[in-house]
Formats: C-alpha cells, sequence, structure tokens
C-alpha cells in the first residue's frame, strides 16, 4: 500500500519476493529511488574529492608535498567515520528523509572552500579544516548502499548495488574532468560555488521523488548486531584493499602526477583513471555472478600487487607512459575488485543469517560498515604517499608497502574463501556461491 506523506511516498509494504507485485509495481518504486539515490551519491562523491584537484592550485602558498597530502587525505579519513552514523540514520529517518539531509550538508564543505579559497591570507589550519568538511560527502555512499539494498530483490541485489556505486564512484572523474575547467574560467573559488545549485536541485528531486520504506526502519542497536560477526571485519579488510585503493590511488594521482612529471598536464590522465576504475565495478560484480566473487577477489589483489611494482619501475626509470599504464591497472583492478567485495557480501549474510529476509537485513547494516573500514584506505594511502615524500624524497617506500599489503590480501582471501577444505568453521558459507 502506498500512502502520501506532505507530498513524500511512504511504503508501508514492499514484497520484493513476490514476482507478480516485482513487475507491476515494485519495479518502478525501486527505479525510480535508485536513479535519485545515483544523482545525490555522485555529488557526494565530487565534494568528497574536490580537494585533489584543488590543491593543484595551492602552489602559491608555500606548502610542501606532505602538507598537500594531508588536504587530499583528511577528507577521506573523516569520510569513513562518518560512514558509520551514515548507514544506520536511513533506518532511524527513512531513506528518502536522509538523502535529502544529506544532500544539504554538502553545501557545507562547497561553500567554505569558495569562500576561504578568496582570501590570499587564508592559514594552512582553515585549509585543513575546511578539507575535513568534505568527509561529509564521503558518507553519502554507505548511506545510499544501505537504503537502495532493500528495495530490490535478492536476485536484483548485483546489479543495483553495481549501477548505485558504480554512479557514485563516476563522482570522481566528474571532479577531474569539471574543476579544472571551471577554475581556468571564473577563479579556483568555483571549485565550491559550482557544486551549489547542483546539491540545491539533487536535494528537491530526492525530496519530491524518493520513498521512505517502513519495513526498512530498524533501530541502531538492532542494525549494530552485524559488527559480532567475524564475516564483517575479514571483507572490511579486503575492502580497505579495493575500494581504498580505489579512493586513495583515485585522490592522490593528479598531485603525484604533477609532482612526478611536472610537464604533463594533468587532466585527462587524471580524467582517466577513476573513470576505468568505476566502469570496472560493474564487470567485477558480473565475472563474480559468473565465476564467484571470492576467485574474482583473490585475482584482482594479485594484478593490483604488480600494479604497485610498475609504477615503483616506472617512477624509477622517469618514462611517464609506462607511469600511466600502471596507474590504469590499477584503477581497472581496484574498481573490478570493488564489485567482486560487494558481490560477496549479501552471499555471505543470507547464508550467516540463515534466510533472505534476514539477509538483507544483515547485509543493509554490513554494506555501510564495510565500505567506512575500507575507506579508510583512501586516507592511509595518501598518508603512506607523505610520508614516503617527506622520509625518503619519493614515493618508493609507500609502493612498496602497498606491494606487501596486496600479497596479505590475497593470503586472507584464499584462507577465508578459497581453501581446499571449504569453511570447515563455518559450513553454511560452503554453501553459498561466494
Amino acid at each position: 500500500m502506498v500512502i502520501r506523506l506532505s507530498r513524500r511516498r511512504g511504503i508501508d509494504d514492499l514484497r520484493l519476493e513476490d514476482a507478480a507485485y516485482w513487475r507491476a509495481v515494485g519495479r518502478k518504486v525501486a527505479w525510480r529511488n535508485l536513479v535519485l539515490s545515483i544523482v545525490v551519491e555522485h555529488l557526494g562523491f565530487a565534494v568528497w574529492t574536490v580537494w585533489s584537484v584543488v590543491t593543484l592550485e595551492l602552489g602559491g602558498r608555500d606548502l610542501s608535498v606532505n602538507q598537500l597530502f594531508w588536504l587530499v587525505a583528511l577528507p577521506n579519513l573523516v569520510g569513513a567515520v562518518l560512514r558509520i552514523p551514515y548507514t544506520f540514520l536511513p533506518a532511524r529517518m527513512g531513506g528518502a528523509n536522509f538523502t535529502v539531509l544529506s544532500a544539504l550538508l554538502l553545501l557545507v564543505p562547497a561553500l567554505l572552500l569558495a569562500v576561504a579559497v578568496r582570501d590570499p591570507g587564508t592559514p594552512y589550519w582553515m585549509f585543513v579544516v575546511i578539507a575535513a568538511t568534505a568527509g561529509l560527502g564521503g558518507g553519502n555512499f554507505a548511506s545510499s548502499m544501505a537504503n537502495i539494498t532493500n528495495f530490490f530483490p535478492a536476485g536484483k541485489q548485483g546489479v543495483a548495488l553495481g549501477l548505485n556505486a558504480a554512479g557514485g564512484n563516476i563522482g570522481v572523474s566528474s571532479v577531474q574532468v569539471l574543476i579544472p575547467a571551471v577554475v581556468a574560467a571564473y577563479g579556483v573559488a568555483a571549485a565550491g560555488w559550482v557544486w551549489v545549485p547542483l546539491l540545491l536541485v539533487a536535494a528537491f528531486a530526492a525530496w519530491w521523488g524518493m520513498d521512505n520504506l517502513a519495513s526498512a526502519r530498524a533501530s541502531v542497536r538492532e542494525q549494530f548486531r552485524v559488527v559480532r560477526h567475524r564475516q564483517m571485519w575479514i571483507m572490511s579488510f579486503l575492502y580497505i584493499g579495493t575500494f581504498g585503493s580505489f579512493m586513495g590511488y583515485a585522490t592522490a594521482f593528479p598531485l603525484l602526477m604533477s609532482n612526478e612529471f611536472p610537464y604533463v598536464a594533468v587532466g585527462a590522465p587524471a580524467f582517466a583513471g577513476p573513470l576505468a576504475g568505476s566502469l570496472a565495478r560493474p564487470l567485477g560484480g558480473w565475472l563474480s555472478d559468473r565465476y564467484g566473487g571470492a576467485k574474482v577477489t583473490f585475482w584482482t589483489f594479485a594484478v593490483m600487487g604488480a600494479g604497485a611494482l610498475a609504477v615503483w619501475a616506472a617512477l624509477a626509470s622517469g618514462a611517464f607512459l609506462a607511469f600511466f599504464a600502471a596507474f590504469m591497472l590499477l584503477f581497472v583492478a581496484s574498481g573490478a575488485g570493488n564489485g567482486s567485495t560487494y558481490r560477496m557480501i549479501p552471499a555471505i549474510f543470507t547464508a550467516v543469517e540463515g534466510s533472505v529476509e534476514g539477509g538483507r537485513r544483515a547485509t543493509s547494516s554490513a554494506l555501510g560498515l564495510v565500505s567506512a573500514v575500507g575507506a579508510l584506505g583512501g586516507f592511509f594511502i595518501n598518508r603512506a604517499f607523505g610520508e614516503s615524500y617527506a622520509a625518503f624524497g619519493g614515493a618508493g617506500a609507500a609502493l612498496a608497502a602497498f606491494v606487501l599489503f596486496y600479497l596479505a590480501c590475497c593470503g586472507v582471501t584464499w584462507w577465508c574463501y578459497l581453501r581446499t577444505v571449504l569453511l570447515w568453521w563455518r559450513p553454511s558459507l560452503a554453501e553459498a556461491r561466494v
């Protein structure tokens, strides 16, 4: 039944596993909410990563490479932390209500950025605070994924979550394309102003067209039960390696390229990497449906280890084309790994909970919490680059650490999900197509 609530749709019951109901009603509701969720999430990623481009315009303020990497890293850290409350709030406030609120909150970092860069006397600590507020955009992914999973039946979760995630991830590429052109035409302050009308339109569209699901309402305590499962922590670790790498490389790539190859125009290469990674995410989900998420995840980590070694070799030789090709390999592999790890989560928690409905509720919470821990990788990668430059004058030490980490991720994936004696400590997972 559909009930109108002050121009907002409130749905008491969405019978997702009823095929006839899905074709007649559920499909339209689900896709309308998915499209609008993607729009807000896309803008969230854009605001979250805008400092990866803005730092390139701060060269005249006498900041060190390490200080610039702090400005790129802090939004990742704050975004990761905010993903925890953003996971639970849609179920408390209603998915539509919280999507509107999350869009409006993004006006804060956009407006602060626009004001700060206009003043040549703005101190570094103020830039640090303002960059941290951009982390509000990082929370949108968790709330969006936790909300959208409630609108699709189990058999269509992979496609829906893949599209939702990819649509958000492409926001990183939008920044790399849009902001340099806007800054060139209107100045650095426009890097903040440009988002204001877009966010207002997106908030209104979400208020007008999205739905609150009564069946998705749950207390924070009920949702937080998922932390007791060791599976959530294993998948969080792996997601640091996939999504954390994607966000870390996407935000560090422009600054790293500008520092190592100052004669190369940053725009097109910086745009291509995050776009390739975003488009690879649905591919990773599709391959996981075909071959199993754990297998795809294992091999993406192997490729990422090889990619980090290739970047290291390219920097040592000073070959830009080899550097760019190696980074593209990292972006594609991390994007595919994002899709494969997220494909594993619904299968794992449906098996652990023992029912489709219980699995959906656990999955909704796990998707957000795993994304919160995973997003910390974006902070670690930028800080690793910053500290590597500060201590050794280059990125080599950071890349060596990344290679070792990806080897550890390969080992965890194999040990937990691919051993010949399959999951003796959790027999229910042996029957799931993880």
